[in-house]
């Protein structure tokens, strides 16, 4: 066509572009494009998506502007096209942008324009604006519902995502698997095992082909719930498995510290499956976890060595921990010093956890300071900071710190803990004075108070910074958020059942002792999920072996 000077008429040149873009060839789509002497909105469209598909989402961009200028009319396909290739620090802006259009050109009712804006409002964290465009639809679908549910869940507003999928539902939202997939990432954060269950039924019911995507969120969804035994069932019974469904059930072993579990999996994983990087991360994770330390540092140089694993800082960060787990304090801080990244604030932060578990000072004291010139409104660095001088008998310096403190006017983040109990998400803040049932809590925690003291239980007040005298550290410690939760599950739920709470932060050491004992003295395993891990508490001892 090109030799004989062949002009192909506009439907023909148009599925040259096309054909030329689902290819790949994007640089013969572009000839053909700009070689057209007239171009209809379908032809713009296809080499948008094109470069939108590659993400080249600049030039994607830029080639839209370009069809305006030209005075072509965009269509519903370019407008969500072109949306999302809204990509970047200017996402929100570029969103902005083209949602004006949309409203000038009458598109922001239709469905598949709508729900490409919610989309990418989502995404660029705007939640508020991607609602109102939801709310504006006045026909929803399948995809726009799992949208704008999507964009709650990638935001952690896994409440609002719950609350939301129930009313859609009720009014008769069609799923599918991606709905469920969605679902299950919100209910993995809120760590809800009833729910959880119900939308497991729901999948049965509605007898979906066998996806591999949605058995892996079941997976994680039932290990988050502290139900590893559900995750196995679920994972044993899958046709088909992907490397993503082995690491899932590694890393719910790993979350837990069940060690020996993650390393016999793993193990059963290289017949089947090429570990990957992911892989190696999950099993380090879990090994640290397990507390099994010579076993993950020979995991680690075993795959480095015959799988050639692309490592991360991530990789490091967990065998930094090993190393941290087992007093190899110096060890693990030439190992930070020497390796190929830049140390973040949450590998120094593993290794001053360790340093507070082996009372180092020496080598506490030199990440302390690296912590506190990276981040130096984290509290939670002056807390350990001084719970090792107080380990250690230092108490002017932990009265310094304290001071450091206040000079520098650092405040903790608020630390909120929640139990689910007959559907009911109760949730409670440090020195909680709202719930409706605070007197009867206060009464509770008293009278566990005088029980676990009479087995041996003695408050670890070095957990408080605030110079005040030790009675008054002891009422603080009483109004830490894990220790309301479990004493509100104590008082309303029937003998030997578990006890499960979730926390925002990582739990403190004199909360860790608190539900260690009322494990032993009223005969609860008490399953506490904090920022770092699962702690599954039984008879006054815990599966994390106190390093965490």
């Amino acid at each position: 066509m090109v030799t004989a000077r062949y002009r192909p008429p506009v439907y023909l040149a148009t599925r040259l572009v096309i054909m030329y873009a689902r290819c790949g060839a994007l640089d013969d789509a572009r000839n053909v494009l700009d070689g057209m002497p007239e171009r209809n909105v379908v032809s713009w469209t296809a080499m948008i998506s094109g470069y939108s598909q590659s993400g080249r989402h600049a030039e994607a961009l830029e080639l839209f502007v370009r069809m305006l200028r030209a005075g072509c009319k965009p269509n519903e396909f370019t407008f969500a096209t072109v949306l999302t290739s809204c990509s970047g620090p200017q996402s929100i802006h570029q969103v902005k942008q083209v949602h004006s259009l949309v409203a000038k050109t009458n598109f922001e009712s239709h469905m598949f324009v709508g729900s490409s804006l919610l989309d990418m409002y989502a995404k660029a964290g705007n939640i508020q604006e991607a609602r109102k465009v939801f709310d504006m639809l006045p026909e929803r679908d399948t995809v726009s519902c799992t949208a704008i549910i999507s964009g709650y869940a990638q935001l952690g507003l896994d409440d609002e995502a719950l609350d939301l999928f129930r009313q859609l539902y009720s009014a008769g939202m069609q799923c599918n698997y991606v709905t469920f997939t969605t679902l299950l990432t919100s209910l993995s954060g809120l760590a809800s095992l009833d729910y959880g269950k119900q939308v497991h039924g729901l999948i049965l019911r509605k007898e979906l082909p066998f996806f591999v995507v949605l058995q892996n969120s079941l997976i994680d969804m039932y290990s988050k719930c502290g139900k590893l035994l559900y995750s196995r069932r679920v994972f044993d019974h899958m046709p088909q498995r992907s490397a993503i469904s082995w690491n899932a059930m590694l890393m719910g072993y790993g979350r837990h510290g069940i060690g020996h579990e993650v390393v016999q999996l793993f193990r059963t994983m290289t017949e089947e499956v090429k570990p990957d990087s992911v892989t190696l991360l999950a099993v380090l994770s879990g090994c640290s976890h397990g507390g099994l330390v010579d076993e993950g540092l020979d995991i680690f140089d075993l795959i480095v060595k015959e799988q050639n694993a692309v490592l991360s800082i991530g990789h490091y960060g967990c065998v930094i921990d090993l190393l941290g787990r087992s007093g190899r304090l110096q060890k693990a801080l030439y190992l930070i010093q020497d390796m190929p990244f830049e140390p973040t604030p949450a590998i120094w932060g593993s290794l001053l956890g360790a340093c507070r578990v082996h009372v180092n000072v020496s080598v506490g004291e030199v990440v302390a300071q690296r912590l506190l010139d990276m981040e130096p409104g984290n509290a939670g660095n002056y807390v350990i900071l001084s719970n090792i001088y107080a380990a250690a008998g230092m108490w002017k310096d932990v009265f310094r710190v304290r001071n450091l403190m206040l000079e520098k006017t650092v405040t903790k983040e608020p630390g909120q803990s929640w139990i689910i109990l007959d559907k009911v998400i109760h949730t409670f803040r440090s020195s909680d004075r709202f719930h409706p049932r605070k007197k009867d809590i206060d009464a509770k925690i008293k009278e566990i108070y005088v029980d676990i003291k009479a087995a041996g239980f003695v408050p670890d007040l070095s957990c408080v910074l605030h110079d005040v005298d030790d009675e008054q550290k002891e009422r603080m410690l009483l109004g830490h958020s894990e220790k309301l939760a479990v004493t509100f599950g104590l008082m309303n739920t029937p003998p030997g059942l578990t006890i499960r709470v979730m926390k925002n932060l990582r739990i403190c050491v004199d909360c860790h002792n608190f539900a260690k004992f009322v494990s032993k003295v009223y005969g609860r395993e008490i399953s506490l999920r904090d920022k770092n891990r699962f702690h599954l508490l039984t008879d006054g001892a815990c599966t994390c072996g106190d390093y965490w």
